[in-house]
């Protein structure tokens, strides 16, 4: 992807960012309404990692550097 400044206006953000959103409130109502943690954890993660992967992959200098990125946060885990 190439480098942009109107992030709002991508589809794909506002597609990742609503569902990001979504996951944070998923995960109150667990936290408040059923007492569940391991579970809400791992959807949070989940749910924004994906906004990550796509700002990862528009500052990326390249395919290879993003690939790269990505294996070296699997690699964390």
């Amino acid at each position: 992807m190439k480098n942009s400044r109107n992030r709002q206006d991508s589809l794909l953000h506002t597609k990742s960012c609503a569902f990001a959103l979504r996951s944070v409130r998923g995960t109150r109502f667990l936290r408040e309404e059923r007492q569940e943690f391991i579970l809400r954890r791992q959807i949070l993660r989940s749910g924004t990692a994906i906004g990550a992967l796509i700002r990862e992959s528009e500052f990326a200098q390249s395919g290879a550097d993003f690939i790269t990125c990505i294996k070296h946060q699997n690699s964390k885990k």
